[in-house]
């Protein structure tokens, strides 16, 4: 019996001396290999090159992205060796990009005088006489256009009970329905809580218009707004809901189609606009194979 337990060792002593003597280490299952000697990796210096800075002259020929990449690269060897003369050297690129920023505003100043359509003084005077003038002008064709579509669209302000914020905005919609001949209503969710799931009012007040025997509504305030503020904001929702303007055009004013403030003043900015397919970024439309244009 005991002969069956020793020949199964005898065997397995002798792998393990087989492996001991294959590998050169102490190995198998009564030893250890050897602990590796850990090396610490050497610190690395980064070396960095020292910019070649060509003439003025020359740089001046350089278009802006490769100026700037110069100017970087220039720091980064200034920032590293901290010399007078490179740190000079970063200064008098700066210097030098400074000159060329300068120059290019004052050329910007000369082409605005020339293309009087490109600068904003053309359509936002900034006299104040001028200015009240101008902003009469817009009061009076916003307050024109939402009284031709008072039969069309209504105000629907949402409350609550609770609702401080509510009992001051109330009366800025009402201001609205005087001046504007509107019909505006008060929905109180407290009463009616089924209604803010069907809107999706999440937060009161919240003012909505809504467009008469159709499915179209905006919300044009949530919370209080002033009245200024809420009659520009309905005047551009019916513009939009009516088809009158773009989306791209909800920014544009009273009185402002078509001139510097219009985004869609000189053609298609957005490609989802359909007359991208058939125009150029600046309004002109696209040239034929013959070279003339549509």
């Amino acid at each position: 019996m005991r002969a069956c337990w020793l020949l199964p060792a005898l065997l397995l002593a002798r792998a393990a001396t087989a492996q001991v003597q294959s590998d050169g280490l102490k190995q198998g299952y009564w030893w250890y290999g050897p602990k590796s000697a850990r090396t610490e990796p050497e610190p690395m210096t980064e070396a960095v090159p020292k910019p070649v800075i060509p003439p003025m002259a020359e740089l001046a020929r350089w278009a802006p992205p490769r100026i700037r990449k110069l100017i970087e690269d220039q720091r980064d060897y200034a920032a590293t060796v901290l010399t007078v003369e490179a740190v000079a050297d970063f200064w008098k690129l700066e210097d030098f990009a400074r000159r060329k920023a300068r120059a290019f505003a004052g050329v910007t100043q000369i082409a605005m005088l020339q293309h009087p359509e490109l600068n904003s003084k053309s359509a936002n005077p900034m006299v104040g006489e001028a200015r009240d003038q101008l902003a009469g002008a817009k009061d009076d064709v916003r307050r024109h256009y939402l009284r031709a579509h008072a039969g069309e669209f209504a105000l629907v302000m949402f409350s609550r009970t609770s609702c401080g914020y509510c009992r001051v905005q109330w009366p800025i919609v009402q201001r609205f329905q005087e001046e504007m001949g509107w019909q505006v209503t008060l929905m109180d969710l407290d009463r009616r809580p089924d209604l803010g799931g069907r809107y999706g009012i999440e937060v009161t007040p919240t003012t909505m218009i809504i467009r008469r025997e159709s499915q179209q509504r905006m919300i044009v305030a949530s919370g209080v707004e002033a009245y200024p503020n809420l009659a520009q904001t309905t005047y551009q929702a019916v513009r939009l809901l009516t088809g009158d303007i773009r989306p791209e055009q909800f920014m544009t004013g009273a009185g402002e189609e078509g001139g510097f403030f219009d985004s869609l003043g000189l053609g298609p900015v957005a490609a989802t606009d359909p007359r991208a397919a058939t125009q150029d970024m600046t309004g002109l439309s696209q040239p034929l194979p013959d070279g003339t244009r549509q």
